[in-house]
């Protein structure tokens, strides 16, 4: 076999130049190679934990029984969760008590007297909406999930509000309600989700403005920023300059609630004068609307029972 030619000798030896007249340039095909990455890529370091290998020897210190110890149960099969060596379960002894609610939502408490103690040190101004936004901020709270309820209080006490505020939470106690509005001022619950609540810290999206969000039928005047202006309903849509919009709840439970005008519920002018805000059930029909049915072109009987069977 020829001896090789080391590199840096390869590098000096000059390889005859060949020569092409300058108009034959742009009908030479020159061979060329782009740049790639593909063949230097590779994983992250600690982005795969090498995998335990099992019976690879005794230096290994997982060799022979592989971890297991020596002889038993466990060392020849697997062995169930709750098993209690053949006798009768633990869960059928005592039996089970308890669940986890997946459903459940996870609000924030806030009291009215540590929100009259954050104005009275200067922490919120009470002259401007208190939203989640300056609640968090302000740290009222610790950590905010799902949202934030009104409270008025431990019981027993007479919790009083110095000064009118506005205040938009997710749900507030009626007790709550009434102090606030004694002292003036308003209280307006709407949806909020764990993500909403988590961009609305970020001010990335509106505390409490979006595309159901009616400020003309809600009918309050310091819930409108500046004085009104950029309330079109194609702004509201793009969420007023904002990130992103604060989303509507589309869930029965959720509808039924804000369309509640006892919780102050920001949909509640959705409710037509003498129904309720539940979705499910509707209120009885007047003998004039009996009377109506009956004399439509539809037919008396057909058309009543299709009124009926109607669920909203």
């Amino acid at each position: 076999m020829p001896p090789r030619i080391p590199a840096l000798l390869a590098q000096t030896i000059s390889r005859p130049s060949t020569t092409i007249a300058s108009f034959l340039v742009p009908f030479v095909h020159l061979q060329t190679r782009s740049a790639s990455i593909l063949s230097s890529l590779s994983d992250n370091p600690g982005a795969y934990s090498t995998k335990k290998k099992l019976g690879r020897g005794p230096s290994s210190g997982k060799g022979k029984t592989s971890g297991r110890g020596q002889k038993g149960q466990k060392a020849r099969g697997k062995v169930p969760k709750q098993f209690n060596g053949g006798q009768t379960p633990e869960g059928v002894v005592h039996g089970k008590s308890g669940f986890i609610n997946v459903h459940r939502i996870e609000l924030q408490e806030v009291n009215l007297d540590k929100l009259q103690t954050w104005i009275n040190q200067g922490r919120i101004d009470a002259s401007k909406p208190i939203t989640i936004h300056e609640i968090c901020h302000s740290k009222l709270v610790g950590q905010v999930k799902d949202g934030v309820k009104l409270l008025a209080g431990t019981k027993g006490s007479n919790v009083t509000i110095q000064q009118p505020i506005h205040i938009v939470v997710s749900r507030a106690s009626q007790s709550a309600i009434e102090a606030v509005e004694a002292a003036g001022g308003t209280v307006t619950t709407r949806f909020y989700t764990e993500t909403a609540v988590r961009r609305v810290k970020q001010g990335v999206m509106h505390p409490f403005i979006s595309l159901r969000w009616d400020p003309a039928q809600i009918g309050h005047k310091a819930l409108i920023p500046d004085d009104g202006l950029g309330m079109t309903p194609e702004e509201r849509v793009t969420g007023l300059g904002f990130q992103y919009r604060l989303p509507d709840p589309t869930g029965r439970k959720e509808l039924e609630y804000y369309r509640d005008a006892r919780n102050r519920g920001y949909l509640s002018h959705l409710v037509q004068e003498g129904q309720g805000p539940s979705l499910f059930w509707k209120p009885p029909l007047s003998e004039e609307q009996i009377e109506a049915m009956r004399k439509s072109k539809g037919g008396t009987r057909a058309a009543k029972m299709k009124e009926e069977n109607k669920l909203w």
